[in-house]
């Protein structure tokens, strides 16, 4: 059974991958409606993400930002059909390139890519940089339950030269791709657990967030670049921006540095409250003596 929804999936991604553009936002949005309105434990999450982060937010504007989040989650999940199968023409319609650095100088750098509703905007990079005959992108991964859909991502994801490495027991192979200058993607923004993690503030609360950004920029010589995908002025589309290098970073202090990309994030979160990754369980492990959250 597994078998056939893992198969109608891709046959239903297909299917959406002929319709025009402006049909997949509008049927992803309305997805997104129908999901925001049947109880599930996702929508827990989102609402208790949501509290805490803007604890300001009354029930009925926290109501109202939920419901936006999954209208974009839900655009965000057809849109995957581009993103993951289509032209390279496809996604370039969908997905513009803005960066404040010179691409394909192969300068050691690790880009770091928050989880926003656009997060996949790497592929659009990965197109350009196969067509400008540029670095390859590098992805860091964290291995899917489904191993069809895990194995079917990482091919997607590989089909403009690209590499996804597991983020567990692969530090050499990461440390080289960067002083290679291929384009490195990682989403520090997750739980995957106390090791080689540290608690640090995001939007006030202590959260556990990995260490892997400064102790990999300080193994490579890397420069860490913060790289946004989010919606363009009028929603029709995505802009993929890659800021300048941080000044000064990393320093001596992880936790220091930790602190610092997760004030970054925030502070790009609240300028778009509603394209960030509500549905994951961002507070998930706690510090000692600290209820659960979730």
């Amino acid at each position: 059974m597994q078998t056939f929804f893992n198969h109608l999936s891709v046959s239903l991604l297909r299917f959406v991958l002929i319709l025009p553009y402006a049909w997949i936002i509008q049927l992803g949005r309305g997805l997104g409606w129908i999901v925001a309105h049947i109880p599930s434990d996702r929508q827990r999450v989102v609402l208790i993400n949501l509290r805490l982060c803007f604890p300001k937010l009354s029930a009925k504007e926290i109501e109202v930002l939920a419901l936006q989040h999954w209208q974009l989650f839900g655009r965000s999940i057809l849109e995957r059909s581009r993103i993951w199968l289509g032209t390279p023409a496809q996604i370039n319609e969908m997905i513009q390139i803005n960066s404040e650095i010179e691409l394909g100088d192969r300068k050691p750098r690790i880009l770091v890519n928050p989880h926003f509703v656009g997060i996949e905007g790497g592929i659009a990079l990965c197109a350009l940089a196969e067509k400008m005959d540029w670095p390859r992108g590098v992805t860091l991964y964290q291995k899917m339950k489904n191993p069809f859909f895990d194995q079917k991502i990482i091919e997607w994801r590989g089909r403009f030269g690209g590499r996804s490495i597991p983020r567990q027991g692969h530090l050499i192979e990461t440390v080289r791709e960067i002083k290679n200058g291929n384009f490195v993607f990682i989403a520090p923004d997750i739980d995957l657990g106390i090791k080689d993690s540290v608690f640090v503030p995001f939007f006030g609360v202590q959260t556990n967030t990995i260490t892997a950004i400064s102790r990999l920029a300080k193994l490579s010589g890397a420069e860490v670049c913060i790289m946004q995908t989010t919606l363009n002025p009028d929603c029709s589309g995505y802009i993929c921006h890659i800021g300048k290098a941080l000044e000064s970073f990393p320093s001596d202090d992880e936790e220091a540095d930790t602190a610092r990309l997760n004030q970054c994030f925030e502070n790009a979160i609240r300028l778009r409250p509603a394209e960030y990754y509500w549905v994951h369980k961002r507070f998930k492990n706690r510090p000692t003596g600290e209820v659960r959250i979730y």
